[in-house]
């Protein structure tokens, strides 16, 4: 049984990637610091297990703790090390990711990001466990006129949080050529992840006001907001309104696991990969197809554009496609009903039971 340790597997992604793995048959230890999300996700992924007929018993290990602590760190390794069988490598979620908030505190992304990751290295490196998932972003191509951007395309992020991304890349690739033979690095650059479990059992969760377009939605569509606030209508896009790639957690999620399988068992490489559908879809149509999709209708309101934002962000993904025989398979339909399913049975995320 392989194992495998997840930093933030408790946040949105990585619960998912856990539910994954999980049913993959790994052994998941999992670090989160709960900072941004609630220990009560990755309870409902073992529920979902169990209403699946498949046991996680002694398959998942959740401990609370900050990577910028080394004790913690090189505890978890220690101890999963005492039957003899090591931890095979990481996937690498743990974050903050609110492109607004870092802007206003690049400070605390540098801090959080940057030195968490570099202190989660030095601690793999110690324990010679050399096999690491990063999930970086498409916020490092910043803004782009090309129609669909592939891994060759420029990193220029254009905020603080796309930056801190690009920089454990660089950082990555450095570890790689001082170390020539002995890392396997896969960089996930996801585009924007929608959408939810089918089950409705777990999901996107924001503490406080969402940053993100679709949680967004999922409140006004719920009441829990008046109505959505659109910034900008005067973008350079057929609608004037932004233009992004979206796909399903679920899809970003198997694209972790597919490439985690990759890494194990090619030879030490470093490898960029988007994930992404390859679709563009404005805000506008977002909306519109969540609108038909759940029969509900959301209230909006142009704003002015908002600082640090990109107005077309689309993928090829066709390197991923072919290397890890992965392939996006929820249409925007399927996330839109998703993300709302989970949305209207759990209005104030984990707070409460479902």
């Amino acid at each position: 049984m392989k194992r495998v340790l997840i930093t933030g597997g408790a946040g949105f992604i990585g619960s998912h990637t856990c539910l994954v793995l999980l049913q993959k048959g790994y052994e998941v230890f999992v670090i989160d610091s709960y900072i941004n999300s609630s220990n009560k996700s990755l309870e409902r992924v073992i529920k979902i297990c169990e209403d699946n007929k498949f046991s996680v018993s002694n398959k998942l290990h959740v401990i609370k703790g900050d990577l910028r602590d080394e004790h913690i760190l090189k505890k978890i390794f220690s101890d999963a090390s005492l039957d003899g069988q090591s931890i095979d490598g990481v996937i690498h979620f743990a974050g903050l990711k609110s492109v607004r908030e870092s802007v206003g505190n690049p400070l605390k992304y540098w801090d959080v990001n940057v030195n968490g990751a570099i202190n989660l290295l030095k601690v793999m490196d110690h324990y010679k466990c050399r096999s690491i998932v990063f999930s970086s972003s498409a916020s490092i191509y910043g803004n782009t006129y090309e129609n669909n951007i592939n891994e060759e395309s420029e990193v220029k992020p254009i905020n603080p949080y796309g930056t801190t991304k690009a920089v454990v890349e660089n950082l990555l690739s450095n570890i790689s050529l001082s170390s020539p033979g002995k890392w396997r690095i896969a960089n996930l650059r996801y585009f924007n992840p929608i959408g939810a479990h089918t089950s409705g059992l777990i999901g996107e969760d924001p503490l406080g006001t969402p940053n993100n377009i679709f949680p967004l939605i999922s409140k006004v569509a719920t009441g829990n907001i008046e109505k959505l606030n659109i910034y900008g209508n005067d973008w350079p896009t057929p609608d004037g309104t932004g233009v992004r790639d979206y796909i399903h957690v679920m899809d970003v999620a198997d694209g972790h696991e597919k490439a985690f399988e990759y890494l194990l068992s090619k030879e030490p490489q470093v490898l960029n990969l988007n994930l992404g559908t390859g679709k563009g879809t404005s805000v506008l149509e977002l909306i519109h197809t969540f609108e038909k999709v759940n029969n509900i209708k959301i209230p909006y309101v142009f704003t002015g554009r908002r600082e640090g934002d990109a107005f077309r962000v689309i993928a090829d993904n066709s390197l991923a496609t072919c290397l890890l025989n992965w392939t996006p398979k929820r249409s925007l339909e399927d996330m839109c009903y998703d993300g709302y399913k989970w949305q209207s049975l759990n209005p104030n995320g984990f707070l409460y039971p479902h």
